[in-house]
């Protein structure tokens, strides 16, 4: 049955969970982080134009900084390759927000103080007014957005939690979804618009009945060996929890590190996450689990891809 609105509980942040190899992990690493973020941070500045194409909800007057350059992998690491024009390539040039910048939710109110110890840096990214752009639903915008600047558009399409397809381009000619118990059908009800704000109202649609459950359910299953930028951990359920792969480095031995990223509920600003030993925003990708500050640990049997 489709999940709606009322899907969508109001819930209190939860306790950062840090165990055994993870923390030790993390501690090593938080003076490298420390000293490298301070001298590597990029000043704000006004979006370039190929910014604006590229990530299309900047306004020209946002005051940015890209994810790459604001956030250096460890010292001894070195970035994996990705390909050019790849979700994992767009995603590292994610715009973010000034350095301490608090997130925020729906309604305006403070989520996470920005000095939180979990909270490596917030993305320059609308949430909307409702309760809507919530875990999954931010995995879900930041694809969408990637097929929309890269002219894939034709392919943004994503499945409801009872597993119907609901389609941007039938729903830019004018289909709109009835939904009845269990049951959805696509209804050409409205007049035919492919502008910008159609495909935000989309989108908004898609967030509502949508969730972890449908991510769970994507084919793309890849093993902890072909992880790269642009796969997310999911598990599903009410509620769930999903986090977005943002970047992956590795260093001579193998080891492996990732930033990862998350919306949350309520629905709030797009954050990347630190794990709050040092406030380091690379995890360790070397044990069975995948641990991060506001859920139970992601085995790697949650790892999933877009098509």
């Amino acid at each position: 049955m489709p999940e709606s609105v009322s899907r969508r509980p109001s819930a209190p942040v939860i306790p950062a969970r840090a165990a055994g190899p993870w923390l030790l992990w993390a501690l090593l690493l938080a003076p490298l982080h420390a000293v490298r973020a301070e001298e590597a941070t990029p000043e704000l500045r006004a979006p370039t134009k190929d910014e604006l194409a590229r990530y299309s909800w900047l306004a020209k007057d946002a005051r940015v900084r890209p994810l790459s350059a604001a956030i250096p992998p460890p010292e001894g690491f070195t970035r994996v390759a990705v390909e050019a024009g790849s979700f994992g390539a767009w995603l590292r040039g994610l715009p973010l927000r000034a350095p301490e910048t608090p997130v925020l939710h729906f309604r305006g109110g403070e989520v996470l103080a920005g000095d939180d110890a979990r909270l490596a840096a917030v993305a320059e990214l609308d949430i909307g007014t409702a309760n809507l752009q919530q875990c999954a639903d931010s995995i879900i915008r930041l694809h969408a957005e990637w097929l929309w600047s890269s002219n894939q558009r034709d392919l943004i399409a994503y499945r409801f939690t009872s597993g119907h397809l609901a389609s941007w381009p039938k729903y830019a000619e004018g289909d709109r979804p009835r939904i009845a118990g269990s049951k959805v059908t696509w209804v050409r009800s409205a007049q035919a618009d492919a502008s910008r704000k159609a495909f935000r109202a989309y989108l908004d649609q898609v967030f509502t009945y949508a969730g972890t459950l449908s991510l769970e359910g994507a084919k793309g299953r890849p093993s902890r060996e072909q992880v790269r930028p642009g796969d997310f951990f999911v598990l599903g359920g009410s509620p769930g929890h999903a986090v977005l792969v943002l970047d992956v480095a590795t260093d001579t031995a193998g080891a492996r590190v990732a930033l990862l990223g998350q919306g949350f509920m309520p629905a709030q600003d797009f954050q990347v996450l630190a794990s709050g030993a040092g406030s380091s925003p690379w995890f360790p990708l070397d044990a069975d689990v995948v641990t991060t500050p506001f859920w139970k640990p992601f085995p790697w049997s949650s790892l999933r891809r877009f098509p």
